[in-house]
């Protein structure tokens, strides 16, 4: 399969979506990602968008209705008289496109951040429990985004928007954000306000009052008390609302799980003399891919994946790994007196204990 500069791809495993920006060595192309992330990737990985089969798509088709894909953040700041004297948070509005006779045809969906902080996104439109539209990408502080539309007639439809969001910073990304939106006709007509930064008459909805990070009260662990502590230190974690314990097996791996992975190659071969990048990169990730299913089951907390700092493609496939996994809260690459630079900090959530 043939690929060039420019073409859209979708990588087979992860369901992301990007464009080739570069042809690299051994059989690897360089992609950017919607979420502006870029990271190289092997050819047999990738399927080209323009080719694939179309045929399994259950999504509803909705006469007049083309599929848009993500433009170019909308900002305002240069040209809009709107002052932004308390955020609101990230928000989603609902603009109105009327047909030539005044009746409301469609509702073009902005995602809006009038925050300070840039954040990653994953926005999913349902219709009847079925997913139309999924949008993924990175949103500037004070602008706003177009994430797809709503066909009027589809409010009688049970429309759902799932957003996750994920602030950046500079050590990496803060806490994963997750909320539905269930939108009802009635409360939907109410919902008409004045958008920031639009500055128009909008439905619209607040999502998350703020990017909060890590630091924020409201993600601070309540103090763990002698019964947690006592469970947690025999080796088993009790699953809510039930007395039981991982088995004897899984016990005994937690035991001797490390909370740190080394991923240079002499690492992970014992003779890795003559290996080539790409067959290096892929013994890599398998070995991470590894750790951190292994990591997830055996419910950790945290662990260090050591990557070393180099030019950054490993720790860039690392990032775009995790981003997708809902188990994973947060991941920093920040300065460590054990690590420097060359590792990143991945942070799971609690499972299993109340």
């Amino acid at each position: 399969m043939l690929y060039a500069v420019g073409t859209r791809v979708r990588f087979k495993n992860t369901g992301d979506e990007g464009i080739v920006t570069a042809m690299l060595d051994d059989n690897m192309l360089s992609v950017r990602l919607d979420n502006g992330m870029e990271i190289p990737a092997f050819i047999e990985d990738l399927q080209r968008l323009d080719e694939e089969d179309t045929s399994k798509v259950k999504a509803k088709i909705v006469k007049g209705k083309q599929p848009k894909r993500p433009a170019a953040p909308i900002d305002l700041k240069s040209r809009s008289q709107y002052s932004i004297l308390k955020s609101y948070g990230l928000q989603l509005a609902f603009d109105p496109v009327y047909r030539e006779d005044g009746t409301t045809e469609k509702f073009e969906m902005l995602l809006i951040n009038d925050t300070k902080f840039e954040c990653l996104y994953t926005l999913t439109l349902s219709l009847n429990g079925y997913a139309e539209e999924k949008f993924n990408g990175k949103i500037q502080a004070e602008t706003m985004v177009p994430v797809g539309e709503l066909f009027y007639d589809e409010l009688n439809d049970a429309p759902e928007v799932e957003v996750e969001c994920w602030r950046i910073t500079t050590l990496g990304t803060g806490n994963r954000l997750h909320k539905i939106i269930k939108i009802k006709a009635k409360q939907f007509f109410k919902s008409l306000k004045t958008a920031p930064l639009l500055n128009k008459q909008v439905h619209l909805y607040r999502i998350f009052e703020d990017l909060a990070d890590s630091e924020s009260p409201r993600y601070k662990k309540k103090p763990e008390d002698l019964k947690t502590y006592t469970k947690r230190s025999a080796g088993g974690r009790v699953v809510s609302g039930s007395n039981i314990r991982k088995p004897g097996h899984e016990v005994d791996a937690l035991a001797n799980f490390t909370t740190e992975i080394d991923l240079h190659i002499e690492k992970l071969i014992s003779n890795p003399s003559g290996m080539k990048n790409a067959e290096i990169v892929r013994k890599q990730m398998a070995a991470f891919d590894s750790y951190i299913n292994q990591a997830i089951r055996l419910g950790v907390d945290r662990v260090f994946v050591i990557h070393g700092m180099g030019e950054g493609k490993l720790k860039n496939m690392i990032a775009s790994r995790l981003i997708q996994l809902p188990e994973v809260i947060s991941f920093k690459n920040e300065f460590h007196p054990r690590y420097g630079y060359g590792a990143t900090e991945v942070i799971f959530k609690e499972t299993g204990v109340d």
